[in-house]
């Protein structure tokens, strides 16, 4: 017994090391906050107080699904209702999306990538900020996350049972916030990938999919129907009557094509990360012969949300000129970030298929192969070391701006009261975190380092 603790110990050390410290990191930030956060923290104030999501007055719902409110409702009671304990719950769902990426690369590309993935998508200040602030998002992420890694388990091993799991975690996101709607992208793909022989059944696995929303639409409007006052309106029409789709851009703002490319190469993800995504697909491209076809089919998967994500948040922004779509970058592109955390993070698998190629001795260009994976490798490390220097700075900001335009305060804004400075006791419980960051990834391939470092002195020993 004592034996296989330390096995399953020694085997999850990495991701344990990883989370702790992400956690360490996350104690170390904001919370943030902004006039959403308590418009948001007063509609779970309104759970706690009349059962139901209402803003101050009872009859007013905020207009947004309502199982968030409820899960922090549920937390207020228990914990009290303070929006710091409320930023607490988030960090929580920050953790579990973590460990969720974690999982979901490495049922599919393996654990280093897994690893890889998680620590570039939990030390992005796009993560941090939206984990750490009083938000519905990384709510509606961590469900929307869990439904995919289910839904891949039930295609993969063709279980109705989990086909079930995974629609009744998509009603939970998709009742938490409507952006869940775009998990429905990557599980339909991931079903035609793993069950592409029977499509003939794809009418009853819908059915078991979508059965729990269907329940859970009926179990809301019954509950709307009995406790809103009898002099409002009835129905479940409030949850998409959004200013979102109402206010236009001021005289004068007129949003630029770039204005994604701008939030995202800046704030979103930093440029070594948006440079590791777009390597890693062109090294997939390039050495597709020496990678294995379903790591660059995972990558397809996980672009094609993206371009859906990207193209929609343009097109409301630039073609409708709609203001909260161009200036909230920040939350309608959420929804992405863990595909392109999956797609860079996939770069260390490819490097090392590489490397694996380059060792055969029939094969030549040796020096080429060495170079792309050295360069592949140190580029992911960058990148992660880019998120950390941007998250220390981020945790002594007492004011940020996601901008959508260089040079103008356009964006999504966010204070943080208590910013740290470099003599307080949490910089140095945040350096800790990136410490147990690095030895989780650094563990995870301690083997590897080794048996590298041997069969290079031996094949130089034998030239």
């Amino acid at each position: 017994m004592l034996t296989g603790f330390k096995t399953a110990l020694n085997n999850h050390t990495p991701i344990i090391a990883l989370l702790v410290g992400v956690a360490l990191v996350s104690l170390s930030i904001g919370p943030f906050e902004n006039p959403d956060t308590a418009w948001e923290h007063k509609a779970a104030l309104g759970v706690t107080m009349w059962g139901m999501p209402f803003v101050e007055v009872q009859g007013s719902l905020i207009n947004q699904p309502p199982l968030g409110f409820y899960l922090e409702g549920l937390f207020f009671k228990i914990f009290g209702t303070s929006i710091t304990t409320g930023v607490f719950l988030m960090t929580l769902f920050g953790l579990g999306c973590t460990l969720l990426i974690y999982q979901i690369g490495k049922t599919l590309y393996g654990k280093q990538t897994g690893l890889v993935a998680s620590a570039l998508f939990a030390l992005t200040p796009w993560q941090l900020v939206l984990s750490n602030s009083f938000l519905i998002d990384t709510q509606c992420l961590f469900f929307s996350l869990f439904s995919l890694y289910t839904g891949i388990l039930a295609f993969r091993e063709g279980s109705s049972k989990l086909v079930v799991a995974s629609g009744g975690l998509f009603a939970l996101a998709f009742y938490t916030k409507l952006f869940a709607v775009f998990t429905l992208i990557p599980l339909a793909l991931f079903y035609l990938y793993y069950q592409r022989k029977k499509i003939g059944g794809l009418f009853v696995k819908l059915t078991f999919f979508f059965l729990p929303l269907v329940l859970a639409t009926l179990v809301w409007y019954t509950v709307n129907f009995y406790m809103m006052p009898n002099h409002l309106p009835k129905g479940l029409g409030y949850m998409f009557d959004h200013s979102d789709f109402s206010d236009f851009n001021a005289p004068g703002v007129v949003p630029t094509c770039s204005f994604v490319g701008t939030f995202l190469l800046n704030y979103g993800l930093g440029y070594l990360f948006a440079v590791a995504v777009v390597a890693s697909l062109i090294v997939g491209l390039a050495f597709r012969k020496q990678i294995q076809r379903q790591a660059l089919m995972f990558d397809a998967i996980f672009l094609v949300p993206i371009i859906s994500i990207v193209a929609l948040t343009m097109y409301l922004g630039v073609v409708l000129n709609l203001k909260v779509p161009y200036t909230s970058s920040v939350k309608y592109l959420y929804q992405a970030l863990p595909f392109f955390s999956l797609i860079a993070a996939s770069l260390a698998i490819k490097c090392a298929s590489i490397v694996k190629f380059w060792q055969n001795p029939s094969k030549n260009k040796m020096g080429l192969y060495i170079g792309i994976s050295a360069a592949g490798i140190l580029l992911l490390i960058l990148a992660i070391i880019q998120n950390m220097y941007s998250a220390n700075q981020l945790s002594m900001t007492s004011f940020i701006i996601f901008q959508v335009e260089l040079g103008k305060l356009l964006g999504y804004s966010f204070d943080n009261f208590n910013a740290t400075n470099q003599n307080s006791p949490l910089i140095y419980l945040q350096y800790l975190g990136f410490g147990l960051v690095f030895f989780g990834l650094i563990y995870s391939v301690r083997r590897h380092i080794i048996n590298g470092y041997h069969g290079v002195t031996d094949r130089f020993s034998v030239q």
